[in-house]
Formats: structure tokens, C-alpha cells, sequence
């Protein structure tokens, strides 16, 4: 096997290995909701003690990290899940407290169906985590969307444990 090939492949079996993101994919895509992954760094909020707590000497980004820059759907769900809303609720604190931010949040979806429902699914993923944050009472304004469908994934592979990480709405610093 290709040198190359053995690089890609090691961070999938060591995700895959750490993981039991599967009980958690069938229960997301029964209920409809999406749901927060245990990863660090990948989404898994802090609380708001955490928060006041987050190093200044990191980047916005990285800040944003570290509360949770990500949030997952379940199969062919675009509504924000109970667990996502966490995440939500925390990104939506941290902007208040840093008014001169904005973001895009980036829809994504797994390889499974055509390139268009994808990135329509994608835009609809977005769009529910922007309604969200605007309910929150961030400002529209701060908040741009865009849909990459299946194109960008996060995780390579073809199996339910990749699919579910890479059914996500990702908020990145603009």
C-alpha cells in the first residue's frame, strides 16, 4: 500500500477505534435531531464557567473550538437536536461577548445521495443553525451560510461511523 494511503487511513482507524458514534447515528436518525460527538475540539461544549475561563491568547477560532464550533444532524435531518442546541446556546454567549466576530457556518453532508440534494440538504443544515443563533438574539447580519454538500468531508471513509461526523454544520470565524 502507498505511503500516502497508510497516512490517510491511520486517523479513521483511530477515530474509528475510539468511537461508538453508530448507537448514537441510529438513535439521531430515528428521532430526526442531530447530536454532539465526545471528540475534542470537534463541537462537545463547555459550560459557561469553561467559557469565562478560555484562553485569550487563542485565536477566535480556536476559542470557538473550544466551546464547540460543530454540531451534528442525524440522516437526512436538518432541525437543530436538543444536543445540538447546547452547543448553540454556547456559541451563541461567546458571540455576544465578542460583538465584533462573524461567522460562516458551513453545511456539510456524508458521500450518500446525488451532489444537488446534498448541497441543498447542506443549505438547510446551515440555515437551521443561523435561525437558531438569530432566535438567540445574535444579530443576522454577523452570520453568513454556505452549503458544501458532500464535497468536503471531514472524515474519509464509507461507513456509519464516518457518515455521522460528516453530517454537520461547521461555524467558522470569518
Amino acid at each position: 500500500m502507498k505511503r500516502t494511503n497508510l497516512l490517510l487511513l491511520a486517523p479513521v482507524m483511530l477515530l474509528a477505534a475510539c468511537s461508538s458514534v453508530s448507537d448514537r447515528d441510529k438513535d439521531a436518525s430515528s428521532s430526526g435531531g442531530g447530536y454532539t460527538t465526545p471528540f475534542p475540539g470537534s463541537g462537545t461544549p463547555t459550560t459557561g464557567v469553561e467559557q469565562s475561563n478560555l484562553n485569550s491568547n487563542l485565536s477566535p477560532q480556536q476559542q470557538l473550538a473550544q466551546i464547540g464550533d460543530r454540531v451534528f444532524f442525524g440522516l437526512d435531518q436538518f432541525e437543530v437536536s436538543p444536543e445540538s442546541a447546547a452547543t448553540l446556546d454556547q456559541q451563541a454567549q461567546w458571540l455576544r461577548s465578542n460583538p465584533a466576530i462573524t461567522l460562516t457556518i458551513e453545511g456539510h453532508c456524508d458521500e450518500r445521495g446525488t451532489r444537488e440534494y446534498n448541497l441543498a440538504l447542506g443549505q438547510k443544515r446551515a440555515d437551521s443553525v443561523r435561525r437558531y443563533l438569530v432566535a438567540a438574539g445574535i444579530d443576522g447580519s454577523r452570520l453568513q451560510v454556505i452549503s458544501f454538500g458532500k464535497e468536503r468531508p471531514a472524515v474519509a471513509g464509507s461507513s456509519a461511523d464516518v457518515w455521522a461526523q460528516n453530517r454537520r454544520a461547521v461555524s467558522v470565524v470569518n
